[in-house]
Parts: structure tokens; C-alpha cells; sequence
């Protein structure tokens, strides 16, 4: 394509807090580099700051802008966004949560037709989206916003029930999985090379990737750990966990494993870059977090053919179905949690059956082109309206 039909392609840009590792940034990206060049160009516009994330964007020509914003109210950050708004021009913005809600006005002073607004998740602040101060503010934003999306059904009933979304301005998109890159273990796979466990064919090791922070909630599953091997002599032998990711509450689950005597039966190696390659090591991949939008982390375990035991709290349940895919327990509950554990990890049967029906689920359901075409087709949508329609 020449630069100049290049430039006839109309733009959608991205405006989001900060471009790091994260599921909100990870979709964001995949929607970028699935996107045909013919159909629609793209730009990131981040509030804050970039890390090298963005060099997971492969098309060098897509705009990738850091506003630099402090703490706060931040004004200058908006006069910021409005001119760059201004020098980019593009058909639509979309911005991504609370932190970016307050775009929508400076986008259409800026002369932007359309606005779409995503709700992915909750703020770690207000974990089930009832603070009145955000609701209220999420209201004050409605008649600038062209379009919400959802990223489960979950957020859409609560869009038009607390914020007084009508539905008919409410797309609900799932986030999607690269079910080429997760993929089941096989005989063939390279192997974790710094796994500090001993590969036995009875080992069974249970799995998280997250942050380890409050919203995640990495403790429960520590301390439900400690007590599945603390009642088994068994499980205590065959069963080992990993926890990847790095966060305000290491030091907490490092010190719970350690008080429970099971430090040297855990791996806590921090974020890392081989997340499919550390997927395919395990056998039982554990979600604790006290709420979520759609975990990307769920859906990529799905992917790699783990059943999936979750809390049942956000858009969990709208993925995993208890007793064929995995199984939910309540949040917070340690008790509940490994006594989830306990009846897949004694029965490897059923851990395997589970396993092949969420890889197919994800498949059926959750594939990634499907989640771009739907994003697409809602920008295309909106493209074709009159301005009236705003």
C-alpha cells in the first residue's frame, strides 16, 4: 500500500493509561497487529508513560505517544491530548477504563466523530464498580461517549444498570486468545530451563501468572496451598506450585509459604517473557483474584489445555463451566479453594478431561481473529453513521 492510500485509511486512536505488560495493553495489541492496513490504521496514545511493550506493535509506522502525566489531576495532560489529537486527526477515539474516561470531552472538542469507551476491569479502589464518586463521574462522561464496550456480560448489566448506559450504545466483546501460540504441552515442547523441580510423572505442578497485588489476591491461594499439603502427605510429595509475577504483595506470599514449612515446594521466579512456555509446565492453572473483567490469563490457560480453578466473581464465570472446564469457588476463601485442588489434583482423570474440554472451549469461543473482527466491525459501524447519530 503507498503512503498516500495509506493515508486515506481511516485512523482509530488508542488512548490508555500506560502501555506496559497487562491484559488490557496485550489485547490492545493484538487488535493492532491483526488489523488488515487496508481497513483501519491505528495510534496509542498513552496518558502516562511506555515501557518496551511497545515493541511488541510490529508495524513501526503506527504512532505510539507518551503524554507524560503526573499524579492526579493532571490539566496540562489534557491540553496534551487535544493537541495531539489535533495533529493526529483520526475518525475515532477509543479510550480503555476509568483512568481515561475523562478523554471523551477533549476528543470531541478536538473534532473527533466518534468516541468508544471500553470497560475492561475495576479499579483496584473500587473492586466491584459501586464507589458513588466513580459512578457518578462515569455518568458525567455518558453524553460524550459514541459507544461502551464490554468486555463481559457482567460489565454490560452493570453499565446500564449503574451508570444508565442505554443498551443499545453497549457492544459486548469478549477478549480473545492466540490459540496458535498457547497451545497444549506436547512430547516436542522446549521445556522452563530454570524449573526448579524435578520433572517425575507423578509431579503435578499448580499454576498463576498475575501481578501480586490486592485485586489479585495472590495471598489466598498461597495460603490455600499450604493447606492442601499441610492435611496430605501426598499431595506433599507430588504437588508443587508456581506463582509468576511480581507486585506490592511478593514479600506477603513469600513470607505465608514460608510460616507454612512449603517455601522449598514453591517458585516465585517474578514476571517473565516465556508465559506459554511456562503454561505448558503446568497441569492446574488457579485464578484467586477478587474480581475481574475477562482474565486473559484464564483464557490463555484454557488455550493450553489447564482446567481452571477461578473465584466466581466478575466475567470467571461467563469462561470457565464448573465441573466440565474447571471449577469456581468464592473469593477470599483459602478453605474453598483447596478443597477445589484437592478434588482435581486426586483425580488425574478428570483434570485431563477438564483440560481437553477448556482447549476446546477456547477454540469454539475465544479465538483472537473473532475478537478483531467484532472491534473492526464496531469501528467500521460507526464510521457509516451519520454524525447525527452521535
Amino acid at each position: 500500500m503507498s503512503a498516500s492510500s495509506a493515508r486515506s485509511v481511516p485512523m482509530v486512536a488508542h488512548v490508555i493509561q500506560h502501555l506496559i505488560i497487562g491484559g488490557l495493553e496485550n489485547g490492545l495489541v493484538n487488535i493492532i497487529n491483526r488489523t488488515p492496513p487496508e481497513r483501519m490504521r491505528h495510534a496509542v496514545i498513552c496518558l502516562s508513560h511506555f515501557s518496551d511493550f511497545r515493541e511488541r506493535v510490529r508495524n513501526p509506522a503506527v504512532p505510539i505517544v507518551s503524554l507524560g502525566k503526573r499524579q492526579g489531576k493532571d490539566p496540562a495532560n489534557l491540553l496534551k491530548l487535544w493537541r495531539t489529537l489535533r495533529a493526529l486527526r483520526p475518525a475515532i477515539v477509543h479510550s480503555r477504563n476509568l483512568a481515561t474516561i475523562d478523554c471523551a470531552p477533549i476528543s470531541r472538542l478536538a473534532g473527533v466523530g466518534a468516541h468508544v469507551h471500553g470497560e475492561h476491569g475495576w479499579d483496584v479502589l473500587d473492586l466491584h464498580g459501586h464507589d458513588r464518586k466513580y459512578r457518578r463521574y462515569r455518568r458525567w462522561m455518558r453524553p460524550f461517549v459514541t459507544r461502551y464496550v464490554a468486555v463481559s456480560r457482567d460489565i454490560e448489566r452493570w453499565l446500564a444498570s449503574s451508570i444508565g448506559v442505554a443498551p443499545s450504545r453497549i457492544v459486548q466483546i469478549y477478549n480473545g486468545v492466540d490459540t496458535s501460540r498457547f497451545t497444549p504441552a506436547s512430547s516436542g515442547d522446549p521445556v522452563v530451563a530454570d524449573l526448579p523441580f524435578e520433572r517425575r510423572d507423578d509431579l503435578m505442578i499448580v499454576g498463576t501468572v498475575g501481578r501480586m497485588e490486592r485485586v489479585k489476591d495472590p495471598l489466598t491461594l498461597a495460603r490455600a496451598f499450604v493447606q492442601l499439603v499441610r492435611e496430605s502427605e501426598d499431595l506433599r510429595r507430588r504437588v508443587r506450585l508456581m506463582m509468576i509475577g511480581t507486585g506490592a504483595l511478593r514479600a506477603e506470599v513469600q513470607q505465608v509459604l514460608a510460616e507454612g514449612g512449603v517455601e522449598n515446594l514453591a517458585w516465585l521466579p517474578g514476571a517473565r517473557n516465556d508465559v506459554p512456555e511456562t503454561l505448558r509446565a503446568m497441569d492446574l492453572f488457579v485464578l484467586p483474584s477478587l474480581n475481574e473483567g475477562i482474565s486473559n490469563t484464564i483464557l490463555e490457560a484454557m488455550a493450553t489445555g489447564l482446567p481452571v480453578v477461578a473465584t466466581a466473581v466478575g466475567g470467571n464465570g461467563e469462561l470457565i463451566v464448573p465441573g466440565q472446564t474447571g471449577e469456581l469457588v468464592p473469593p477470599n476463601d483459602p478453605e474453598a479453594m483447596a478443597a477445589a485442588l484437592r478434588t482435581l489434583l486426586c483425580d488425574p482423570a478428570r483434570l485431563r478431561a477438564q483440560g481437553v474440554a477448556a482447549r476446546a472451549r477456547a477454540e469454539q469461543l475465544f479465538g483472537l481473529d473473532s475478537m478483531v473482527e467484532r472491534y473492526l466491525s464496531l469501528y467500521e459501524t460507526l464510521l457509516a453513521r451519520p454524525q447525527a447519530a452521535n
